[in-house]
């Protein structure tokens, strides 16, 4: 049992949905503000890409989260980075999760090919911010105060991890 990756359906939007309006009516992991359709959903968290994988996370067979890979940068020389990221249902956080779920993208991202890992995280966000640091990444970039969200300016971290 435990976590698991499931190749991402057309049928698990509206669970990421669900999960992703959470996060932008409660918290600062996104810069989201106002609530987003399925189909701009579907631009960024893509089905069968060859590269940029994305996946509904079980755990203990129970649907408990989704995560990708998407393009670090839409040109051609990047093709080797990719940014990563998941989501928890609120419920199934602090519980190890995450730290099994990037281990495991870790893994399929050497599949791949791709050499280098990066997430994008609000400074703020302690939790993410040590789930990247726990799963070996290093801070590679701070901006500053490039976010308002519930009337807080916030800063923006970069983590990457170099693959082998």
């Amino acid at each position: 049992m435990g976590v698991q990756l499931i190749p991402l359906q057309e049928k698990h939007y509206s669970f990421i949905k669900e999960i992703y309006d959470y996060y932008i009516f409660n918290s600062i992991a996104t810069f989201h503000t106002e609530e987003i359709t399925i189909e701009e959903l579907k631009e960024v968290i893509l089905i069968n890409h060859p590269l940029y994988k994305s996946y509904i996370i079980t755990f203990n067979n129970n649907e408990c989260g989704y995560c990708y890979f998407s393009a670090f940068k839409k040109r051609q020389a990047y093709n080797k980075t990719a940014e990563i990221t998941l989501y928890l249902k609120p419920e199934c956080t602090r519980k190890g999760i995450g730290k099994q779920v990037i281990a495991k993208m870790i893994e399929i991202a050497n599949e791949l090919g791709l050499r280098v890992l990066i997430g994008v995280i609000t400074s703020e966000n302690i939790s993410s911010v040590s789930l990247f640091e726990k799963c070996g990444f290093e801070k590679c970039a701070h901006y500053k105060q490039v976010g308002e969200k519930f009337n807080k300016i916030l800063d923006v971290v970069a983590f990457q991890k170099i693959l082998s």
